[in-house]
């Protein structure tokens, strides 16, 4: 096996020592997926933490401690380690394409009063190979394919299959509608915080990518020291997700709410500023996002003897559900760049494909 090339350590900042008020979140040992006995146990905990918060941390996941730290390196190269002139080469046309492969730039997002996000993130294809990399990324694609496979078949596949069994469903059954080898949007995304002005900070509340929902199914979000994400608990109250070393942070989106008939629900999270005590740190993110096939119809799976039981809530008649890529790419076009309504509720709200879409503050 050849030696993996030698590149630069990312130094992260350390955790807070700050009391913050955190989500109380179920903890998933992956490990024990790999019996039908254990599915079932877990499908329940899955289930639960769905019904109750839309998120929950991911143990026991098959990456090392010591592969995630070679990940977090491989995070900070398209940052760090390549100039504004080529980020421009292989930057994204979100609002042309609906599709966030290449990079989002700084400044890109109205957050609010006037101000623009200080984040920069570069998203890759879950087939890695499908776009042309920046020259620093080249002799990492090996580990870029291990990374997103490991994410497709070693986490979200055993994920799906327990989503599936707690509606009473076959255990293939999200599996179908998420092939790795057809078309559609799941993507790996390398993301950076960078810290704002006083004047930003002021501007925006702190808040630095309002409260939302995302669109696909599943997010897998490698956990990380900087605190800053939040989640809107059942009591309507912002809470903070604490970092687990080596876990993943995973939540639910609108296809899954979508598909599931509002039985698994998608959860309002957010990022704000850090606590005091990591003020001036950048934040270095590792995700994968995961989005049903680009033909699949959003409609839900009516035949789960669960929601036969509980009931179906849906947001449009079957006959107007989205398919995933008209929904992904109105979202990805509308995300930041449009002018939603403003409520009496101090939300934001707009129609993408039909449905209604709210925004947070």
């Amino acid at each position: 096996m050849s030696e993996k090339p030698e590149i630069p350590h990312y130094v992260p900042a350390p955790p807070t020592r700050e009391e913050l008020d955190y989500a109380d979140l179920a903890i998933i040992d992956l490990s024990k997926a790999s019996t039908p006995e254990g599915r079932v146990k877990l499908a329940t905990e899955v289930r639960d933490a769905m019904r109750d918060n839309g998120f929950f941390y991911v143990i026991n996941h098959g990456f090392t401690q010591e592969q995630t730290t070679r990940i977090f390196d491989i995070a900070d190269l398209p940052f760090s380690h390549v100039s504004d002139e080529e980020k421009r080469k292989y930057e994204g046309t979100m609002l042309q394409s609906g599709s966030y492969q290449g990079y989002k730039l700084r400044r890109y997002w109205h957050i609010d009063n006037g101000v623009h996000d200080q984040i920069e993130h570069y998203n890759i294809n879950k087939i890695v190979t499908n776009r042309e990399h920046p020259e620093v990324l080249r002799p990492l694609i090996s580990e870029l394919d291990e990374f997103s496979r490991h994410n497709y078949f070693n986490v979200l596949y055993p994920l799906l299959r327990l989503l599936a069994i707690g509606l009473e469903l076959p255990e293939d059954t999200f599996l179908k509608i998420h092939q790795y080898d057809k078309v559609g949007e799941s993507w790996l995304r390398f993301m950076k915080y960078y810290p704002r002005t006083e004047e930003e900070e002021s501007k925006t509340n702190n808040v630095w990518l309002k409260g939302h929902t995302d669109f696909g199914s599943l997010t897998i979000l490698w956990s990380q020291p900087v605190s800053a994400l939040q989640v809107m608990s059942p009591d309507g109250k912002w809470r903070w997700i604490r970092h687990i070393d080596n876990a993943l942070v995973v939540n639910s989106g609108d296809s899954l709410e979508f598909l599931s008939g509002g039985y698994y629900r998608p959860t309002i999270h957010r990022v704000v500023q850090p606590p005091p005590d990591q003020r001036g740190y950048p934040r270095l993110g590792a995700f994968f996002f995961a989005t049903t096939d680009d033909d699949v119809k959003l409609v839900p799976f009516a035949e789960s003897p669960v929601l036969q039981r509980h009931g179906i809530k849906r947001r449009f008649k079957d006959e107007d559900a989205p398919i995933t890529e008209q929904w992904r790419s109105g979202r990805i076009k509308a995300y930041g760049k449009s002018k939603p309504t403003k409520t009496e509720a101090g939300t934001e709200q707009e129609v993408i494909s039909g449905v209604l879409v709210t925004h947070y503050n």
